[in-house]
């Protein structure tokens, strides 16, 4: 029986008082945006973090692979977090993290929890009720991205327990969803490897997805995925098709990739896309309305890094049609690696949050008019 441990750590960070560390500083000198926008740091500290979710107070809550769950507060509203609050501890890799209707619900490997009436209770956090328990326990591509549809239901995804199989049990390699109250569950797609990120465009409501591909068929192959679910039943092709177009050697057998739905979008091989958010504030100049931004959390199993940046991928008439760095710099001339964004939560203000795992960090992007 896994513990509980809820604490309260209070960084006295205020507008005359913070200064970001001096490493964070030197950083933020490296990243890349277009003309007008400014990048800072909204808080430090937060280790290993991941998927974050918005409260309806504006709490911003951050789930990580490292046990923890997060709460950050601006209640000065300078742009920094000046308070946060370690939610509970010795988590199974509690990555994913939304909110609905005052609980904050977390998705960790082989379940999801509630904690109810949260924003009012950051200090001392009720003890979490467990909304669906009957998810696998592998680690491997186990740790989950969670989100609410606007059909107020649940949606996340089960990774495949390998780089390339083929698992018996259909819930592996697969996108699901639930009711808040943990029925109804359903599988929507298979055939997925591995999904942690996904956002639903705001004119057709299609949700895209992302998919990391497999590896270990060389620097340029297999691309990543970004897949579309439009309301039926597909299978988007892993473990015998990647994307969309190639076979694989091990697998494929006589499957051919025409049998599967293929991707909408494909990004280069490895990059790894994680979070995504169709920008829906007035924040920004009108030409980034319901465009997506995704973070490429970067590269491992590649000679020449890539990825490591938050890129723009341009959407007209709901479907998706170029991409273009939108913060960059991570990744360095001669290779090195710098920080790796995950995922990205757009704010009451109309700007943008990233969070970064590496570093620890999230990073406030902002339009200066």
């Amino acid at each position: 029986m896994k513990v509980f441990r809820v604490l309260m750590l209070w960084a006295a960070m205020t507008t005359s008082a913070f200064a970001a560390k001096p490493e964070h500083e030197a950083i933020l000198k490296q990243l890349h945006l277009p003309y007008g926008f400014k990048i800072s740091i909204f808080a430090e500290d937060v280790p290993s973090a991941r998927q974050m979710a918005l409260g309806e107070h504006g709490t911003v809550f951050v789930g990580t692979r490292d046990g923890n769950v997060y709460a950050l507060q601006d209640k000065d509203e300078d742009g920094v977090a000046e308070q946060r609050y370690t939610l509970a501890t010795e988590l199974y890799m509690p990555n994913g993290v939304a909110y609905k209707g005052g609980a904050l619900y977390v998705a960790e490997i082989n379940k999801i929890i509630r904690f109810d009436e949260i924003e009012s209770n950051l200090a001392n956090p009720p003890k979490p009720t467990v909304v669906f328990d009957k998810l696998p326990s592998d680690k491997h591509h186990g740790w989950k991205y969670l989100k609410f549809g606007p059909d107020g239901k649940l949606y996340s995804g089960v990774g495949a327990p390998c780089n390339v199989c083929n698992p018996e049990n259909p819930i592996y390699a697969s996108l699901f969803r639930l009711n808040a109250d943990g029925t109804g569950f359903e599988i929507l797609g298979q055939g997925i490897r591995n999904t942690v990120g996904f956002d639903w465009e705001p004119h057709t409501h299609h949700l895209f997805f992302n998919d990391n591909g497999r590896d270990y068929l060389g620097d340029d192959a297999p691309p990543d995925e970004m897949n579309q679910w439009v309301g039926t039943k597909e299978h988007y092709g892993f473990p015998y098709c990647h994307g969309g177009i190639i076979h694989d050697p091990e697998l494929a057998g006589n499957m051919k990739c025409g049998q599967f739905k293929g991707p909408v979008w494909r990004y280069k091989a490895h990059i790894a896309p994680l979070g995504m958010r169709f920008y829906t504030g007035s924040q920004f100049p009108e030409h980034y309305y319901k465009q997506l931004f995704v973070a490429e959390h970067g590269s491992w199993n590649r000679s020449k890094p890539q990825g490591y940046q938050v890129a723009l991928i341009k959407f007209r008439e709901g479907e998706p049609f170029d991409e273009k760095p939108f913060v960059s710099g991570w990744l360095t001339a001669d290779g090195t690696v710098l920080g790796r964004p995950v995922d990205i939560v757009q704010t009451n203000d109309g700007s943008l949050l990233i969070s970064d795992d590496k570093l620890g960090v999230i990073y406030k992007v902002e339009y200066n008019r």
